[in-house]
């Protein structure tokens, strides 16, 4: 019961944004006929406040009238971290980067601070490399977004821990290593959101069981089981890869309080569904309607790189790939695990019940505080 008990406090003390993962979105336009190149570069004020002290006063609000006094130790303290250089015949030329204006822009997680930049390069950048070092030394899990304009070819990236430093060409820049990084970013992105997994799982616990003369009965076999497990991700990948596609391409459009408002409510509802089975037979069903909301979220991190229909494509595609395989991923870890335990009591009685409240109740705080 400790255990238990524990697990609940855990649950309620997760972050109500915690599935948005840090990330920052630059854009940058080039031309190789040309020295100068232009861009903007979008960094979360709560990831700019892990480097520059951004809230004076301490009131856990960062106002306009705060960021803009910090302009100055932006493009002191920021623009090193992104290194820019033109690459031509084997010889290399820098690009020094200026901060010349400074914006706050609203993203689906937040506000973000958006640095206005302007490059002067010593020759035109028939090549360009891209060396991207914020916040690895802080938060590890960091990534950076990259849209890059370059003689009318949309080039797009992914920035880690792991890869910091990358050199496109229009004509030249192979498309595997930019779908390698969206289809990381999109286990990345199920894998830490909370949310998700949990609307997920709470559809899973029952996979493994059948609801008979008002109680829990263990599954007959695994065929069963898995019948119940393939009916419900399939569900639910097809709605959301639906919806993630429309959403990025901008086809549809909601406001982002009211998407991951709604995402909290379907945990709620997937957790009372399993304290109310007699009341929510077809567990494939809300799989399908809900899966529709969690494709507008997951959306978020490429609507928020602004790319064109010319460049959509090849992200989107790798990122809602590796969104189905972290997926996967968790359907392979827990459902085998679980229909393994599916006839004791503990399963039945405890865990099942007892995880789904918890899950309810954590999902009433994300509600309460993404509605405030």
């Amino acid at each position: 019961m400790k255990a238990i008990l524990s697990l609940i406090l855990a649950l309620i003390t997760m972050q109500a944004l915690a599935h948005k993962p840090s990330d920052s979105y630059l854009q940058l336009d080039a031309r190789s006929d040309s020295k100068q190149l232009s861009g903007r570069w979008d960094i979360a004020l709560r990831d700019l406040n892990l480097l520059i002290p951004l809230d004076e006063n301490r009131d856990a609000v960062i106002t306009w009238g705060e960021l803009q006094r910090m302009q100055g130790s932006l493009g002191k303290e920021i623009l090193p971290a992104l290194s820019l250089t033109a690459l031509q015949d084997d010889i290399r030329y820098p690009c020094p980067l200026t901060l010349t204006r400074l914006q706050a822009i609203d993203h689906v997680d937040g506000t973000y601070a958006a640095l206005h930049l302007q490059g002067q390069c010593s020759a035109p950048p028939q090549q360009l490399e891209v060396d991207y070092q914020l916040l690895f030394e802080r938060d590890p899990d960091h990534h950076g977004l990259l849209r890059l304009d370059q003689d009318g070819t949309q080039l797009t990236a992914t920035f880690s821990n792991q890869q910091r430093r990358q050199q496109f060409n229009a004509e030249l820049t192979p498309l595997w290593p930019a779908f390698q990084g969206f289809v990381y970013q999109g286990i990345h992105h199920i894998l830490i959101g909370y949310d998700h997994i949990l609307f997920l799982l709470t559809l899973l616990f029952p996979a493994v069981l059948v609801w008979q003369r008002g109680g829990w009965q263990p599954a007959a076999n695994m065929g069963s089981a898995l019948t119940q497990t393939l009916a419900i991700v399939t569900a639910f990948t097809l709605t959301h890869s639906l919806t993630l596609g429309l959403a990025t391409l901008g086809i549809i459009s909601l406001p982002s309080w009211l998407v991951e408002s709604a995402i909290a409510a379907t945990v709620a509802i997937g957790a009372v569904a399993n304290l109310l089975p007699r009341y929510f037979p077809k567990r494939w069903v809300m799989a399908f309607v809900f899966g529709l909301i969690h494709g507008m979220g997951f959306a978020s991190v490429l609507a928020d790189l602004g790319l064109t229909d010319s460049g959509i494509f090849l992200p989107l595609l790798g990122f809602n790939l590796g969104v189905e395989l972290g997926q996967v991923a968790i359907v392979l870890v827990f459902v085998p695990l679980a229909y393994l335990m599916r006839q004791t009591h503990f399963y039945q009685r405890i865990f099942v019940p007892v995880g789904s409240l918890s899950i309810m109740l954590l999902a009433g705080v994300w509600l309460v505080e993404r509605l405030s």
